[in-house]
């Protein structure tokens, strides 16, 4: 992880987006971003799924280059959340049937933001699809930003500078992905007096490529 952490900074600085910050993976050949937006245009990764688009934040050429190496995953779930009331679900964790994955149905509710911690996975990505309420999520910047513990269970937080943070609200015609290079923070108090909500989760294999 040190390696793309320092990977990622490196890119950053010599490209020069140091005062802009850096809040994902970036790619800059222009054939495989127009390809890769091409392809979310297209909707054939949705396997019928119509409930929900991409928000705008997520990164369109991870999501593309890792729908690729990973599409049994990526087609099991779309499939199950097309055919499965997650209004409704009892909360708690399914399984999706021939996959190992699962789908955690969280009734919760979101926080100050003081409480609430930074983090980014290493091994997995995460899906988050906010069906019930308004979720507050935030992207830190890379190079303000420093690991603050040891990775555990594929997770690690961080230290951030706030004024470099983004922010972005949740609606359920949107759904989130958060990949490697997505250091976020999630449940963060909105500016609405109702902070309940129903959140869908999945963590999906990450086929680490290197950079």
């Amino acid at each position: 992880m040190k390696r793309i952490i320092t990977a990622l900074v490196l890119m950053a600085l010599t490209l020069g987006v140091g005062a802009q910050g850096l809040y994902t993976r970036e790619y800059h050949d222009k054939a495989l971003v127009k390809k890769a937006q091409k392809w979310l245009k297209k909707n054939e990764w949705r396997q019928g799924f119509t409930k929900a688009d991409a928000h705008e934040s997520v990164n369109v050429v991870e999501f593309y280059r890792q729908y690729q190496k990973n599409p049994e995953q990526w087609q099991a779930m779309f499939r199950w959340l097309q055919e499965n009331d997650v209004t409704t679900i009892d909360k708690g964790k399914h399984p999706i049937l021939g996959t190992k994955l699962t789908v955690s149905v969280e009734d919760s509710e979101n926080g100050p933001l003081e409480k609430r911690q930074s983090e980014s996975h290493f091994h997995h990505i995460d899906f988050q699809w906010v069906v019930k309420g308004t979720e507050r999520f935030g992207i830190i910047d890379h190079l303000t930003s420093k690991p603050n513990c040891a990775w555990k269970d594929d997770v690690v937080h961080y230290s951030y500078d706030v004024k470099r943070a983004r922010f972005m609200d949740s609606k359920p015609s949107e759904f989130f992905i958060f990949f490697p290079g997505d250091w976020h923070i999630a449940k963060i108090n909105n500016d609405t007096n109702d902070q309940t909500i129903r959140v869908i989760v999945v963590k999906i294999d990450y086929i680490d490529e290197g950079l």
